[in-house]
């Protein structure tokens, strides 16, 4: 009689391999390993992969994708004619360039505050009381940003944030990255129980969903009803986060009197403690003491050893950011994948228990996973390795017999056409208007006030009051750990792109820019307007109905279609 199969036996529980390539038909198409495996689905479908997209098209994909950012026009050109000479050799440069740029760790910083539930401020207030926001919260984001840039080893990045001053004597410079936990959030009632059972709750269900794509805090309560994490295995966790305390570090080495003054980060109580069980998530009703460890079903022993150095942090992060864990490589490479590609390969991006949608392409992700690590969880290498690839670089364009074989396009026989985040789309119409600011790092600003031209990953989040423009384009609610974004399409977003001031000042700028780039007649500045917005010529027709309105006498002519170049489908989207 068979044996019957168990959580326990559940795919991701079971350390990624690497596989040999499958055998496929077509061998001329793969540039990179994983193409292979992507291949041999299609192939199986009865489909063949859609060929690649122009060099227009792949230009601003890899652009947006990489920096957040859309191409100039000098880029395009240059660009263009190194791809005339070798599409091969110009498309790695661009990438080399491009994963070389200081915005580079700007694009991909968002992506993980919102994992950690960045903000800088808390859901509640008591009259005028701030003390409990973090002003300069700015700097976790910097450290964020830099680390990026820098290609800090994936390992050591998860590392560091959980416990950098544990890992380096001289730890001042990575010591913001302890903002991580620090600067989730906190309750007022300090001393009540429950209001830190909640705080507690908060940091292990973001470590366990953020870094290893499982649902822990499911088991405050009672054991998870699906996956093997038990009670017990919570309040070891738990009891991690009971031994720390948050504080203000001095930003001059002085005793900080004032939020304003200080980093907010975390550190070890002078004595750590084990939780006892809260029966039935209730703190008042306390059942055996569990010690500080690891999870059960990751680790190598049935009884995973006590946690003994301080709070446990330490080991806590050691063991997350192993090798020998199954989970943290794949979930990584997931979520980039899924950013990159636009769906990831397991859709419950930070459930990978039995409840979340089993991998597309299992053999893939744990050959991609081996392979990452191999190359030392360097992340550009690992987003070198996706956009180069010929899967990344196919067209957009759907075919009847992929609609029929592959609507939901699951088997990756074309590139997703995406929606643009808020932060992006924000940022190219401020460059297009020629008023962006570029400047990596500093405080943050206010993203909807008139004069503000940074970057938004650089606005102010709060926890308290989300900024409105934000909101209404889906930016996720700070206050806990997002899977990823959500994307709604609703007659107030369009509202806004018609009517809001934002729009409307910038398009303006936009329509002065190309009066003082392009000033001899309409059909010059029509065409700059294109070349800045979508990278491309306009075409005759779009000339001719641009012309037929601008040519009216109408003194608002220019921006008015300045506002509804910036308000089109065709910048919002990527192809």
């Amino acid at each position: 009689m068979a044996k019957e199969k168990t959580a326990t036996d559940h795919w991701a529980f079971a350390l990624p391999q690497r596989h040999e390539t499958p055998v496929v038909r077509d061998t001329q198409w793969p540039s990179r390993p994983h193409d292979v495996f992507i291949l041999k689905k299609i192939e199986e479908t009865g489909l063949a992969p859609n060929p690649s997209a122009d060099q227009r098209t792949l230009l601003r994909r890899l652009s947006f994708d990489l920096t957040g950012l859309p191409p100039t026009p000098e880029e395009m050109a240059a660009f263009e004619k190194a791809f005339r000479e070798d599409p091969d050799i110009s498309l790695r440069q661009l990438t080399d360039r491009l994963l070389a740029s200081p915005q580079f760790g700007a694009r991909w910083a968002r992506t993980w505050l919102d994992l950690a539930r960045y903000a800088e401020d808390q859901a509640h207030i008591v009259g005028n009381n701030s003390n409990l926001f973090y002003p300069n919260a700015w700097r976790y984001r910097d450290w964020v940003i830099g680390a990026f840039n820098r290609d800090l080893p994936y390992g050591q990045f998860v590392k560091l944030q959980l416990a950098a001053d544990l890992l380096e004597e001289n730890h001042d410079q990575n010591l913001v990255a302890l903002g991580f936990i620090g600067l989730g959030p906190k309750y007022y009632r300090r001393k009540d129980p429950l209001v830190m059972a909640d705080e507690w709750e908060d940091r292990v269900d973001t470590v366990s969903r953020g870094l290893l794509g499982l649902t822990v805090g499911c088991a405050r309560c009672h054991d998870h009803k699906f996956d093997p994490i038990s009670t017990e295995d919570y309040y070891g966790l738990a009891g991690v986060f009971a031994s720390i305390e948050m504080f203000n570090r001095p930003l001059d080495g002085k005793n900080a009197k004032k939020p304003t003054d200080a980093m907010h980060i975390v550190r070890d109580r002078p004595k750590p403690t084990n939780l006892k069980v809260h029966l039935r998530g209730d703190p008042k009703d306390l059942g055996p003491e569990v010690p500080r460890r690891f999870l059960t079903i990751l680790s190598k022993d049935e009884n995973p050893p006590n946690f003994q150095k301080g709070s446990g942090r330490l080991e806590l992060a050691e063991a997350i950011a192993s090798p020998d864990n199954a989970l943290t490589a794949r979930v990584f490479v997931n979520r980039i994948w899924g950013e990159l590609f636009g769906t990831p390969l397991v859709t419950t991006t930070s459930n990978f228990g039995t409840l979340g949608t089993p991998p597309s392409h299992p053999k893939l992700l744990d050959d991609l996973a081996v392979r990452f690590m191999e190359s030392g969880w360097s992340v550009k290498w690992l987003m070198r390795e996706l956009v180069l690839s010929s899967t990344y670089q196919q067209s957009s364009d759907i075919s009847g017999a992929m609609l029929e074989r592959d609507p939901a396009n699951i088997f990756y026989s074309r590139a997703n056409r995406r929606r643009l985040d808020i932060e992006m789309w924000r940022d190219a119409i401020y460059a297009a208007a020629g008023t962006l600011d570029l400047k990596v790092g500093g405080p943050s600003f206010k993203v909807s006030a008139p004069d503000a031209n940074r970057r938004a990953v650089y606005a102010r989040i709060s926890r308290l009051k989300l900024n409105p423009m934000l909101a209404l384009f889906d930016f996720p609610d700070p206050n806990l750990h997002s899977p990823g974004r959500y994307k709604s399409t609703t007659p107030l977003q369009k509202l806004f792109a018609i009517n809001n001031p934002l729009m409307v000042a910038q398009a303006g700028k936009f329509s002065a820019r190309l009066h003082r780039e392009a000033p001899a007649d309409n059909p010059a500045r029509v065409q700059l307007a294109y070349q800045l917005l979508y990278g491309r010529k306009a075409s005759d027709e779009e000339q001719t109905l641009a012309l037929g309105f601008l040519n009216t006498g109408n003194e608002d002519a220019w921006q008015n279609y300045a506002q509804v170049l910036l308000a089109s489908n065709e910048l919002l989207y990527l192809d």
